[in-house]
């Protein structure tokens, strides 16, 4: 492979901010794994985030740049699943396998598409430093082709109207999107950056508090982990709230102390260590191939606390980030925390979100 551009290359990123702003191009933030495509012929490289590749991972992915794409491109972009007119991050961790079998097998089944939001080179043209008014026209050129063919290679779509953004921030959801990307129109692309504005949906819930993870750096508090009830009464592990000052992490130890158990036996998430278990219900603590040999050991609390969280969006039954702190609520019982609180975005086809 010989490019103007070459792997690792580290994808420009972007910073929370409240509101949508004016006087840039907006599009919808995509929820998949950000992927940053380089093509020189028949050589294809799917490089993630971190710069390592995930090429093995998607061969339909792969055969689709090849047929659908210029012969020397660089494309930055997000590789989603959709199925039923909305997208399923669920189903595009479990591609993340080390058997080659079950990669090909779960690429027929739940195949994935390439959505293409900028363009980094083309030929032998290195784009990084012309403006986004300069790449987005050069983009929509590049991929002109795909468009009107059945590959899974897609052109992210783009306004430099508010307003309009507006709408997408409120109907996108229900396809599986979580937000809105704000690009500046005159910056060149700043690879490991965070030059551009993500404006994310947030909402939030009370949840029972049933644990707690330990910090790296000692016997304080990591992480709560959360629970909610399901229409059966059974309290479900829907996530995790962090990002608590060091201070407030040792007080968390003491303020929990009282709630602590020795027992799992009369614990909702006592059978977490039982593999089987995880089958049955949503337990903290599961091994994956994402966690490796990490300890997910926990602390168990009798499920009495309520705290109110702040979360952007739901993937399934569990909220797809890290939950924020708000406040403790006493005045709510354990047993009213159900998933009925929750506020479901309206139905959204993502075959309109790309024109398809």
């Amino acid at each position: 492979m010989d490019l103007p551009v070459m792997p690792p290359l580290a994808p420009m990123l972007a910073k929370s901010v409240a509101k949508i702003p004016p006087g840039m191009q907006y599009e919808a933030k995509w929820d998949g794994f950000r992927t940053i495509v380089f093509r020189d012929g028949d050589e294809v490289e799917l490089g993630s985030r971190t710069g390592k590749p995930l090429t093995r991972y998607f061969p339909e992915v792969v055969e689709a740049v090849r047929r659908a794409t210029p012969p020397r491109c660089v494309l930055d972009g997000e590789v989603v699943i959709a199925r039923d007119g909305r997208l399923r991050f669920e189903e595009l961790l479990e591609r993340i396998h080390p058997a080659a079998s079950r990669v090909r097998l779960l690429a027929e089944r739940t195949p994935a598409s390439f959505v293409a939001f900028d363009l980094l080179a083309l030929g032998d043209t290195a784009l990084l430093d012309e403006p986004l008014t300069v790449r987005r026209p050069a983009l929509e050129a590049a991929l002109a082709d795909a468009a009107d063919a059945d590959d899974p290679v897609f052109t992210a779509p783009a306004a430099t109207d508010r307003e309009l953004a507006e709408t997408w921030f409120a109907r996108f959801e229900g396809a599986g999107l979580d937000g809105i990307v704000a690009k500046p129109l005159d910056q060149p692309y700043r690879p490991g950056e965070r030059t551009m504005y993500k404006i994310k949906h947030e909402r939030t819930a009370d949840c029972v508090v049933a644990g707690y993870r330990e910090h790296k750096s000692g016997p304080i508090v990591g992480s709560l982990l959360l629970g909610l009830h399901d229409d059966t009464g059974r309290l479900q592990h829907v996530g995790v709230c962090a990002a608590f000052p060091m201070a407030r992490r040792r007080e968390l130890v003491e303020e929990l102390a009282p709630l602590r158990m020795t027992d799992l036996a009369g614990h909702p998430w006592g059978g977490w260590a039982d593999e089987a278990a995880h089958a049955e219900a949503r337990l903290p603590g599961a091994q994956s191939r994402w966690t490796g040999g990490k300890d997910l050991s926990w602390v168990p609390l009798r499920p009495e606390r309520v705290v109110e969280v702040g979360y952007d969006h739901m993937e399934g039954t569990r909220f797809r980030h890290t939950a924020q702190f708000r406040r403790w609520r006493p005045d709510r019982t354990p047993e009213s925390c159900t998933y009925a609180q929750l506020e479901e975005p309206v139905s959204y086809d993502l075959g309109q979100v790309l024109g398809i």
